[in-house]
């Protein structure tokens, strides 16, 4: 229930802000421009609050429904405008104006972006070298030479200093390009450039663990199985288990590392467990009973106690991230622009059957990811929402009428043929839009209800 109650706050508040952002791109250069604004509104809907100082000022709304949201102009197409007003109509506006309100919209997204990017890359990603402990014979990652033991310092010259990093890369790379350029650096320190052909990575929203896809398994720390703290009232706690305590063996068979025994735990819900631990030199036997615990999809053990990590092992394998404030700038516009290229390429590969429609997500799947990223921590929730904000701006700017992208194309039209089309013919154009807009979403949650059941 915790976690089903933090997605869905995670969702609103990501929506509601990057709506806002949006909505705020087309208010302010309005406003600028001598527009008047009637309306700036969060969602759709019975209005849960409003605010307006003056008639001649702007209603500012939040509503129920928080999906999108909108900004009111006064416009002669939508009722009836007084004389003294006329001036300050949309309608009314030269074409640059008009143009300037519409693409305002996607540019603060875009902005947006460039601006948690360079939060991200200031406050710094804490992550995990992308060193490899396996390669999968006959897999992509084999055939390319790539070794146990590599580190992985860049993919088609990025550099990658996480494994984050590295998987953003990799598949990036792998839409924007035919082959793959990855720099590795061996266990002697010497680097050496491996080529993959991005054919064998093949479409990614059929590809769920891309590293094991190409061959790859990240290099795990050896952790000593030793029990760090244990929870008060947990059921390591109600078997006696203490701070220091070695496992030895479980129902007989010996456990070498952490790993092992959250394995063996996790698997054994309700199923009682007997320990050996070693406990000031001396080993003692202990019967222990992992509580049932919903994760994900499926029940798995807990007994409520954490491990015991040496500091000094750990920061082999940690590092973080992080660039100046000046630095930050310029990897932030070209982080925007890459993902902005990546959604583009995604698009057009879906449009033309050449990828799966299981590379679209609906409010489900962005609901799913706002709580993860949420509650890994702030700077990957920023980044989060760069990412979807970026998925706003390129979508508003296709040219579907009702979109901003259909906006501009009537623009476009219109400086060809020197007039505005009619009403009727931008009617139509709207209708057909919402019909596209309609399919569009109808698909994304037809992905997003199958993804509940994979």
């Amino acid at each position: 229930m915790e976690d089903l109650l933090l997605k869905v706050l995670a969702f609103i508040v990501a929506i509601g802000l990057l709506v806002a952002v949006h909505e705020f791109g087309h208010f302010w250069v309005a406003r600028r421009l001598g527009i008047k604004v009637l309306r700036f509104s969060i969602g759709f809907g019975r209005p849960l609050w409003r605010r307006q100082a003056t008639p001649d000022d702007p209603e500012y709304v939040i509503a129920a429904i928080p999906l999108g949201g909108y900004v009111k102009m006064l416009d002669e197409h939508e009722g009836p405008v007084a004389e003294h007003e006329r001036h300050r109509a949309f309608n009314r506006q030269t074409l640059w104006v008009r143009s300037a309100v519409v693409v305002a919209g996607p540019l603060f997204n875009f902005l947006f972006a460039i601006v948690a990017f360079w939060l991200v890359l200031t406050l710094g990603e804490t992550g995990l070298r992308p060193l490899i402990g396996e390669v999968v014979p006959d897999t992509p990652a084999q055939r390319a030479g790539i070794q146990a033991g590599d580190e992985i310092v860049a993919i088609n010259g990025q550099r990658t200093p996480t494994w984050s990093l590295a998987l953003q890369e990799l598949a990036t790379a792998s839409i924007g390009a035919p082959s793959l350029e990855i720099l590795v650096r061996d266990r002697d320190g010497i680097e050496r450039t491996r080529r993959m052909p991005s054919s064998e990575i093949g479409d990614l929203a059929e590809t769920r663990d891309l590293l094991g896809h190409v061959g790859l398994a990240p290099e795990r720390p050896q952790i000593p199985p030793v029990i760090g703290s244990v929870l008060s009232g947990e059921a390591a706690d109600a078997a006696g288990l203490k701070a220091g305590d070695r496992i030895v063996s479980a129902d007989g068979a010996a456990i070498g590392d952490w790993s092992r025994w959250v394995k063996y735990v996790q698997a054994r819900p309700g199923v009682a467990i007997d320990l050996v631990i070693e406990r000031d030199g001396r080993e003692q036997r202990v019967s222990i009973t992992p509580a049932p615990h919903a994760s994900e999809d499926q029940v798995i053990g807990r007994i409520g106690a954490s491990n015991e990590v040496d500091p000094a092992l750990m920061a082999h394998y940690r590092v973080n991230h992080r660039l100046g404030l000046f630095e930050a700038v310029p990897a932030a516009f070209a982080r925007t622009w890459e993902y902005s290229v990546l959604t583009l390429k995604v698009i057009w590969r879906v449009l033309t059957g050449q990828a799966s429609i299981h590379n679209l997500s609906g409010p489900i799947t962005i609901a799913d990811a706002a709580g993860k990223t949420a509650s890994i921590g702030l700077v990957y929730f920023i980044k989060f929402l760069a990412i979807v904000s970026i998925s706003l701006g390129v979508l508003n700017l296709l040219p579907i009428p009702v979109l901003d992208g259909g906006h501009l194309l009537f623009f476009a039209i219109e400086a060809v043929k020197g007039s505005p089309l009619s009403e009727q013919a931008m009617l139509q154009g709207q209708k057909i839009g919402l019909f596209m807009l309609l399919s569009l979403m109808s698909v994304a949650f037809y992905v997003d209800i199958l993804r509940l059941f994979d």
